[in-house]
């Protein structure tokens, strides 16, 4: 009896083990198929990227509170995306990122070699919209003063160097870009300080006069000859007092 009962357990274990290898065969095969058929629908492999969960603007540094990881089919990817966050966490945009982008290497690429920075001078980017940027008109060349307002309104830098904006780097399309960056020519020591502006507060850029403030030549011209009048009229009674004796 126990050699019956022996036997019929090994055979309904041998029974289970097979039960459970098919059905793990069959999982397999189920995510299998899936994923063929995502592959046939999208036309390519999906690979994990790091993707912008909001509109990123240059000087922004990115980490968990504005990034995560998605799926995405690689054959619509851009070259150089950033497939791990921790390539891509802490590390600072040169350039703007739109949200729902996938990231890639070429937002953190510098492109000051193009822009002659002033000796003692560094050159840093921070966001401004066209309101911000006096109505989009700035340019490379321009001297602004720069606020930064919240709470309260200070003044970051008098006669600051604009070296270049998005919109002034697009020259060459068929329509005005709307300004999203300006670089301009820093202390290096204020750096801080503009970084941690552009993070926390807007930045306003203020386009001085190049005209001095002087007194009307006509004016001063006109000035003079009454004052010269009146001189005239007071020595007039001595004049004459004189030519009588």
């Amino acid at each position: 009896m126990n050699k019956k009962a022996l036997i019929g357990g090994a055979i309904c274990g041998l029974v289970c083990a097979l039960c459970v290898f098919a059905y793990t065969y069959l999982v397999y095969q189920d995510a299998d198929n899936a994923r063929a058929e995502a592959m046939e629908r999208y036309g390519g492999e999906q690979v994990e990227v790091l993707v912008a969960t909001r509109d990123l603007y240059p000087g922004e540094t990115l980490d968990s509170s504005n990034t995560e990881t998605k799926l995405w089919v690689s054959d619509l990817l851009p070259e150089g995306c950033i497939t791990k966050a921790e390539d891509g966490w802490g590390k600072q945009l040169t350039s703007f990122v739109i949200k729902g982008e996938a990231i890639s290497t070429r937002r953190f690429e510098s492109e000051t070699s193009d822009i002659d920075i002033p000796a003692g001078k560094v050159a840093i980017t921070v966001p401004a919209e066209d309101v911000q940027a006096v109505g989009g008109a700035l340019s490379a060349g321009n001297m602004v003063d720069v606020y930064a307002t919240g709470v309260d309104t200070t003044c970051l830098g008098e006669d600051i160097l604009v070296l270049a904006t998005n919109a002034s780097s697009s020259e060459g399309s068929s329509t005005k870009s709307s300004i999203s960056w300006v670089t301009i020519a820093v202390d290096p020591d204020k750096v801080q300080e503009y970084v941690a502006a552009s993070q926390e507060l807007q930045i306003y850029f203020v386009l001085p006069s190049d005209v001095d403030d002087q007194t009307n030549p006509s004016s001063q011209e006109q000035t003079d000859a009454a004052g010269s009048a009146r001189s005239d009229e007071s020595d007039a009674p001595a004049r004459e007092e004189s030519e009588s004796a």
